[in-house]
């Protein structure tokens, strides 16, 4: 459903990613942990389409088609949707128009909100006075409505209190269909067939490994992606070692 080959990218005259691969089959999530200025950011832009993320060389393909020279309004309409790590307040635009923008179809919106114990905030402008949990929860509640096939989320935890982290985490779960609580009996093979959305999500805390069951992890390391394997483990060699000597050992 993803997949992205040789993909170097600048940001000006610097380049920030050096021949990245990565695929995403239907129905996975992918957690990709990195330090400040790894590229990660720079990475979940580009899929997403951002003009000053210039590709110099590879491809990105999403549902059989290359997409690396689509514009970004595309690319959403193909199922493409990103929660931001810092989103811009908008002034004079209210969280209910935008939610309602984002909707492929007519939707409840205050039931929508609900979900997300955010309805006292449909009449305010985006992002305006929002704390940071709040701030996460617009955006949850904004993918919501869109419903892409391919999530992508940067540092979902950021700037989030701990009463807030638990229904953000649970809601991202949901949204990538990681939890199937209407049949508990389902075997860990039913589970995996029934999914079709996919999710790539950055993590600096892990706190979100609490409530995202994720099939792989990764490092993005100075723009190299390295440390292909159980985001768990991968999270506890982090910890213990940091990241340089956590891909000295992977290499």
């Amino acid at each position: 459903m993803l997949r992205i080959e040789d993909l170097q990218v600048k940001i000006g005259d610097h380049e920030v990613l050096k021949h990245i691969d990565l695929e995403i089959k239907q129905g996975e999530t992918h957690i990709l942990f990195g330090p400040n200025g790894s590229g990660k950011t720079t990475l979940l832009m580009t899929v997403m389409g951002y003009p000053q993320y210039t590709v110099t060389a590879g491809n990105i393909f999403f549902k059989g088609e290359d997409i690396t020279n689509l514009p970004l309004n595309e690319r959403a309409k193909m199922g493409i949707g990103m929660s931001y790590q810092r989103p811009p307040t908008i002034h004079g635009l209210k969280t209910r128009q935008m939610v309602e923008i984002c909707a492929r179809e007519k939707i409840d919106v205050a039931d929508l909100a609900g979900k997300v114990n955010f309805t006292d905030f449909l009449e305010r402008d985006i992002n305006a006075g929002f704390s940071g949990g709040e701030i996460k929860r617009s955006e949850l509640l904004q993918l919501m409505a869109q419903d892409p096939d391919l999530l992508l989320f940067d540092e979902p935890e950021s700037g989030v209190d701990l009463e807030n982290i638990a229904l953000i985490g649970n809601s991202i779960s949901r949204l990538l269909q990681r939890d199937f609580h209407v049949d508990p009996e389902m075997t860990q093979k039913q589970k995996k067939l029934a999914r079709t959305k996919m999710g790539l999500i950055i993590t600096h805390t892990g706190f979100i490994l609490d409530y995202v069951t994720a099939d792989r992890g990764q490092v993005l390391y100075d723009g190299v992606m390295s440390c292909k394997s159980n985001p768990q483990e991968i999270f506890n060699c982090i910890k213990k070692m940091g990241y340089e000597e956590c891909v000295r050992c992977s290499n």
